[in-house]
């Protein structure tokens, strides 16, 4: 049986100048600096709900870094696989021809765990690592609803919040997962 950590709490008077929290009952992703919430947008988090194990297509609670930010030079709706822009570009026809694709768009925040046997390396019940399952938060097809719990372990943003929060944050930028 699993047992569940409970969730980090939000920092408060922390040394980071800026950090997200993405809240999952919300569906909501925040990013505060100085402790002051700047921005907030609705997300679609793991249709699968929470947790942390390889292959579950769940969303990973806890304590995270930015590990890596890829994109950045690409237009709105870049499409991306394995991290990889494809030169192609999101449209409605494009959505048509491959409707079952799971689609990465315009940006990509790869996130790195940082609790060891939590969300990050592994636990009693094998791979738990956030990076290794590669989850991220990135942009999807404006089509798609936000609010809702769709994805496959990832957070999905809208194509245009993604840019927005893309600017504002650094690789390093803690993001703190919660469900409450």
């Amino acid at each position: 049986m699993t047992q569940l950590m409970t969730p980090p709490v939000i920092p408060q008077n922390n040394n980071y100048a800026t950090y997200i929290v993405i809240n999952i009952v919300e569906q909501k992703l925040s990013l505060y600096r100085q402790d002051t919430l700047v921005c907030q947008y609705s997300i679609s988090t793991a249709k699968n709900g929470i947790g942390s194990q390889q292959d579950s297509g769940c969303t990973p609670l806890g304590k995270h870094i930015i590990a890596e930010k890829i994109g950045g030079t690409e237009p709105m709706n870049a499409v991306f696989i394995g991290r990889v822009p494809t030169g192609e570009v999101y449209s409605a026809s494009l959505g048509q021809e491959q409707p079952s694709r799971d689609w990465i768009l315009s940006r990509i925040l790869w996130l790195e765990g940082i609790e060891p046997g939590f969300n990050k390396g592994s636990n009693a019940q094998g791979g738990c690592d956030t990076y290794q399952r590669y989850i991220y938060i990135h942009g999807t097809p404006d089509t798609e609803p936000m609010g809702v719990p769709l994805s496959h372990g990832c957070i999905r943003m809208r194509n245009q919040h993604i840019f927005e929060l893309y600017e504002q944050v650094e690789e390093g930028t803690p993001v703190i997962i919660i469900d409450s």
